[in-house]
C-alpha cells in the first residue's frame, strides 16, 4: 500500500517537472507555426499568445498516466484506456477548433463522442438507472461541464490552479471512503488525481498572470472532460461504498464554482437579450477583476472559493453525513445566489459580438 502511495507521490512531481519544462518548448513551437491567440474586443490580452497550452497539459497527464500504470503493475484494462482515449478525441477536437475554428455542430459532435467512449468502457451507462434515463444525463454533464470550463477560461491561470484544486480533491476523496472492496477503483481515481494535478500546476507558472501560453479549446474542454468524468467516477465510488444514491450530489458541490460561473452568465445574457453562447466580458471572473482591479487577485480570490468547496466536501465524507452533504449543498446554492445578485451589480463590457441584431 504505501509503495503505490509513494509512486504516486513520484508521479505527482515528475508530471509537474516535465509538463514545466514541457511548456516552453510547445511555446516556441506554437510561435513558429504561428498556433497563437490574436487579441480582440471580447478578450483581455494585448498581444498575440501561443494556444497549445492544452497539448503540454494533455502530454503529462497522458504519459505519466501510462508510466505509473506500468510501474505499478496494473493492467490496462478497459477503464484506462476508454478514459484516454476519450481525453485524446477531446484534446483533438479542441485542438482542431484553436487551430482553424470548427461550427458548433462538429465539436458537439466530437465532444459527445469523447464522452460515449469513456461512458461506455467504464460501464457507466446504467450508473443513475436505466441506459435512457443514465445516458442523457451523463452527457448533459459532461458536455455543460466542458463548455462551462471552455467558457471560463478567460483569465490567466484560473481553470488551470482551480482544477489542480479540484484534482487534489478527488484525490482525497479516494482515501476517505476507501474500501477494500473496491480498493481497485480507489487507486484508479486516486493516479487519474495525482497525475492530472501535477499536470496543470506544471503549466501553472506559465499560464499565471501575465500568461506566456493559453490553454486554448483544446486544454479547458480537455479539463472539463477531467472533472465533469472524475466527478461522475467519485460519485459512483461514493453512493457504492457509502450505499446512498444521495451521494450523487457531492460532485455537484464540488464543481459548484464552475456550475455558478456559467448559469450567471446564461441568466444575465438571457435577460439582457445578448447572444448566450458568444465570448465576452461578463463572467463572474470579469465581474471579480473589475471591483478587485487585479487578474492576479481575482485569480486567488477563485482559488479560495474552490479550496473551501473542496475543504467542506472532505468534511462531508469524513463524517459520513448525507444530512450535512445536503445541507452543504443548499448552502452553497444560497451562497451563489447573493454572491451572483452582487456581482450583477458590477458594470462589465459589453462585447459588440454579444448583441443581438
Amino acid at each position: 500500500m504505501m509503495n503505490i502511495i509513494y509512486a504516486y507521490f513520484a508521479v505527482f512531481i515528475l508530471s509537474f517537472l516535465s509538463v514545466y519544462h514541457l511548456t516552453p518548448q510547445i511555446i516556441k513551437l506554437a510561435l513558429k507555426i504561428h498556433f497563437v491567440d490574436n487579441p480582440s474586443a471580447r478578450k483581455l490580452h494585448k498581444k498575440a499568445t501561443p494556444l497549445m497550452g492544452g497539448l503540454a497539459v494533455f502530454i503529462g497527464f497522458f504519459v505519466f498516466t501510462i508510466i505509473v500504470v506500468v510501474f505499478t503493475h496494473h493492467h490496462f484494462n478497459k477503464n484506462i484506456i476508454g478514459y484516454l482515449i476519450g481525453a485524446f478525441i477531446i484534446v483533438f477536437v479542441g485542438l482542431v477548433d484553436d487551430r482553424r475554428g470548427m461550427k458548433p455542430l462538429p465539436k458537439l459532435i466530437g465532444q459527445i463522442a469523447s464522452c460515449l467512449v469513456f461512458v461506455f468502457l467504464n460501464d457507466l451507462q446504467t450508473i443513475l438507472g436505466p441506459v435512457y434515463i443514465s445516458l442523457p444525463i451523463i452527457l448533459l454533464w459532461m458536455v455543460g461541464l466542458m463548455n462551462a470550463l471552455n467558457f471560463l477560461d478567460n483569465m490567466d491561470g484560473i481553470i488551470t490552479g482551480m482544477s489542480g484544486i479540484l484534482a487534489l480533491g478527488f484525490y482525497a476523496f479516494s482515501f476517505i471512503c476507501k474500501n477494500n472492496q473496491y480498493i481497485g477503483e480507489s487507486h484508479f481515481i486516486a493516479l487519474l488525481a495525482l497525475t492530472f494535478a501535477g499536470s496543470v500546476f506544471g503549466f501553472l507558472p506559465h499560464n499565471f498572470s501575465p500568461a506566456k501560453i493559453f490553454l486554448g479549446d483544446a486544454g479547458s474542454m480537455f479539463i472539463g472532460y477531467f472533472l465533469s468524468s472524475m466527478g461522475i467516477l467519485i460519485g459512483r465510488y461514493a453512493s457504492t461504498n457509502l450505499e446512498n444514491q444521495l451521494y450523487y450530489l457531492l460532485p455537484v458541490l464540488l464543481l459548484s464554482y464552475a456550475i455558478f460561473d456559467i448559469s450567471l452568465v446564461s441568466i444575465t445574457r438571457k435577460r439582457d437579450g445578448r447572444k448566450i453562447s458568444e465570448g465576452g466580458k461578463d463572467h463572474s471572473t470579469h465581474r471579480i477583476g473589475n471591483a478587485m482591479g487585479s487578474d492576479k487577485v481575482t485569480a486567488a480570490f477563485v482559488y479560495l472559493i474552490n479550496i473551501v468547496i473542496v475543504l467542506v466536501t472532505i468534511i462531508v465524507l469524513q463524517f459520513r453525513s448525507v444530512i450535512l452533504l445536503i445541507l452543504s449543498t443548499i448552502f452553497f446554492a444560497i451562497f451563489f445566489l447573493f454572491f451572483a445578485n452582487k456581482l450583477d451589480q458590477i458594470p462589465v463590457e459589453i462585447t459588440k459580438n454579444q448583441m443581438k441584431k
